[in-house]
């Protein structure tokens, strides 16, 4: 019942909205208040937030007719406070920056505040870190204002890496005093990336359960979705089997999968072997009949993974298997990569030339060895004491040369011990070269 009374109250509202904008501009909106306008733009960005993306439409055609409104007003209009609310929400709410600064020119009353407009233009100017002591002089006097909400995201945002902690207290002030608002949805999500970036797990996980029971409709969900497949893979271990899976179980059986798919993916990539293969096996039970591309996909981030294991022949048929057809660019990247690795691991190297010498070399004394068979002991001692018996010179004759030579060789079989081994050795570190250079091109 409530979805149908919110459904009906937001077209009763987009009705209103387009009939007073309709009639404003028949009358120059002389008469449109912007305080009334923000409280129409920010049900919208809530409705949207909240699921109706069809509302997308709606919130920049408010953006458009709220910034219309505040350049042309009289400047007597900003005599009610309601209205400089308005014109910082609409600035802090994805509006113009340059009418923000066109206000302040013609402020001659001095209805803005320079204070906190100073800060926001450093703000909004991309001068961020150069207004964080300005922030957060001003917001606790704006904080329980009209302003509080957005000026806490917008000073949270200055300090997320001078500060993290502060900035977590700023997102928790916002989502406190605007709960199912665009405020929170935004809070909870960078929230979650502040608490994982500074080793915060528990805290990361909090936020990525709350955001998932409240946001998963919002069309920045796919934001969401990346932070927490780059908090389960970066802290896997910290981040238990069973949390994964409550997380998720909030979400429907095409939007696990995909998440599913994107973390074995990630995974497979940052060597959390474990991980990928439970993803991917967790994304092959969710596809549907005749659903190619997940099993596809599964089974590409699965072989990935199991190329380090012993059963990289398994791994290997599986990924030749995969057609390059159901694959993107990126993927099909990753198949060649891993199917480059796994080739080299199951290569037998091939015996050397230096090995092959050496087993002939064996092969003389095998013979010299024979020919002492039948001699009594003595006699051997004789022949073996004897270098004319064994068809020897002297033995300082035959030492000298033989001596030369042995030197002369030792540096030959150094420089190619194994030269079937050295080639393969020199391969395989190409191939893991290229795949280095393909990886540091993937972002999770």
């Amino acid at each position: 019942m409530g979805f149908f009374r919110r459904l009906l109250l937001t077209g009763t509202v987009f009705c209103a909205v387009l009939a007073g904008a309709a009639s404003a501009r028949a009358e120059s909106m002389d008469d449109l208040a912007p305080y009334k306008m923000i409280r129409s733009l920010q049900f919208v960005q809530d409705t949207v937030v909240l699921g109706d993306h069809s509302a997308m439409e709606m919130q920049r055609f408010l953006l458009s007719t709220i910034d219309e409104r505040l350049r042309t007003a009289d400047s007597a209009i900003f005599d009610d406070p309601r209205n400089v609310d308005a014109a910082l929400v609409y600035a802090m709410s994805g509006g113009n920056p340059e009418t923000l600064e066109l206000l302040i020119k013609k402020d001659i009353a001095g209805h803005f505040d320079s204070r906190l407009t100073d800060a926001l233009r450093g703000y909004l100017g991309g001068r961020g870190t150069q207004s964080v002591k300005s922030l957060a002089e001003i917001f606790p006097e704006y904080k329980r204002s009209k302003v509080g909400p957005y000026l806490a995201l917008v000073s949270a945002n200055s300090v997320i890496r001078k500060d993290p902690k502060l900035a977590l207290s700023y997102f928790d002030w916002a989502r406190l005093v605007a709960p199912g608002t665009i405020v929170e949805e935004a809070a909870l999500r960078r929230s979650i990336y502040i608490a994982s970036e500074s080793g915060w797990i528990d805290k990361s996980m909090t936020y990525a359960n709350r955001y998932a029971r409240r946001y998963l409709r919002s069309p920045y969900a796919s934001q969401f979705a990346d932070l927490f497949v780059k908090l389960a893979v970066d802290h896997f271990g910290s981040v238990k089997e069973e949390d994964i899976l409550e997380i998720l179980s909030f979400m429907d059986v095409p939007r696990q999968r995909e998440v599913y798919l994107r973390m074995a993916r990630l995974a497979a990539i940052s060597g959390k072997n474990k991980l990928a293969v439970l993803a991917a096996e967790r994304a092959q039970m969710l596809a549907g009949e005749g659903e190619s591309l997940p099993k596809a996909l599964a089974d590409l981030y699965s072989g990935l993974a199991s190329v380090p294991s012993s059963d990289v022949a398994a791994a290997m048929d599986t990924i030749i298997a995969i057609p390059d057809d159901q694959l993107s660019p990126k993927d099909r990247a990753l198949k060649a990569a891993a199917r480059a690795v796994a080739e080299e691991v199951l290569r037998t190297p091939q015996a050397s030339a230096a090995q092959q010498t050496t087993d002939k070399a064996d092969k003389p004394v095998e013979a010299e060895n024979a020919s002492y068979e039948g001699l009594n002991e003595a006699e051997m001692a004789d022949r073996a004491m004897d270098p004319q018996a064994r068809g020897e010179e002297t033995p300082v004759a035959a030492a000298e040369p033989e001596q030369g030579k042995k030197e002369q060789q030792e540096p030959q079989e150094k420089a190619g011990i194994d030269p079937a081994f050295d080639t393969f050795v020199s391969s395989g570190r190409s191939k893991l070269d290229e795949i280095d250079a393909l990886l540091k091109g993937e972002g999770s």
